[in-house]
């Protein structure tokens, strides 16, 4: 969407106040752990753009709270997956040998959006370690949770997420629905026998660029809004800007998505 058409579909002024009033309306405060998901352009036209939402969610949650926001960088991942765009195939070995390794400073992220590229730009936010699913934090949580990220646990109970688990954490989509909710990889994850898939991505072993070679669960988001019908906790809705905003805690949803997983195996072969 042009920013013309933002304006257009803007009826009133927005700015960094207006959200963070609105954001006391959905009920987050001080101290809160928040993992959130969103869509720059589904709030509107708001005076500072992606900064005025991330200083929003930071002056709302302080510091004694913790802000994360899932920063993947798929095109550090094996060019055969690739399919949007793909390469040619006899450009698929050069990419393995020349892509760089992966760096939380510079790496860039991939269909994420432009408020986590805000705050990565944060000078106090964190990222995670994984090659190509890290997550970005900032606040009292953020060293702790984004400290280590096991190449074949990338939501896993090792991962990020598995430590958001022992915490009362919230999901916060603006915009956007629970098929981009990452937390619900965790429920892949644990799963008894999952299936998986080989993986690739250049990072840095013992100081040197090498291409990593791990194997992957094979994840399928598209089951997401199917459990998010059955789930029988609260997701409570609202309004950030334009944008419709959804809220629940994170542990109940995903202990819940663990166990319907469990008891509805999906029928054919997931996406990767």
């Amino acid at each position: 969407m042009s920013d013309l058409l933002q304006i257009l579909n803007t009826p009133d002024f927005q700015s960094k106040d207006t959200l963070k009033r609105q954001m006391h309306k959905l009920g987050l405060a001080a101290g809160d752990q928040l993992i959130v998901h969103s869509s720059l352009k589904s709030i509107g036209w708001v005076a500072g753009g992606a900064q005025a939402v991330v200083e929003a969610l930071m002056e709302i949650i302080t510091p004694e709270g913790t802000l994360v926001m899932p920063s993947q960088s798929a095109d550090n991942s094996d060019p055969s997956y690739w399919m949007a765009p793909p390469i040619p195939e006899n450009w698929h070995q050069p990419t393995r040998d020349h892509m760089p390794a992966y760096d939380p400073a510079l790496t860039n992220m991939r269909g994420m959006g432009k408020i986590p590229e805000c705050l990565h730009r944060h000078p106090a936010t964190i990222r995670s370690p994984h090659p190509s699913h890290s997550f970005i934090a900032w606040g009292r949580f953020a060293a702790e949770w984004m400290a280590e990220h096991p190449l074949e646990d990338s939501f896993g109970k090792t991962s990020p997420l598995g430590k958001m688990m022992e915490h009362p954490v919230k999901i916060l989509l603006i915009g956007t629905g629970f098929d981009s909710c990452t937390a619900l990889h965790y429920a892949e994850f644990v799963q008894p026998a999952p299936s998986r898939s080989p993986q690739g991505a250049a990072m840095y072993v013992n100081g040197v660029r090498q291409w990593a070679t791990y194997h992957c669960i094979d994840m399928d988001s598209d089951r997401f809004p199917e459990i998010i019908k059955d789930f029988p906790g609260t997701v409570a809705t609202g309004t950030l800007g334009q944008a419709e905003t959804q809220l629940t805690d994170m542990r109940p949803l995903v202990e819940f998505a663990v166990t319907w997983l469990q008891q509805n195996p999906p029928t054919q072969e997931p996406n990767n």
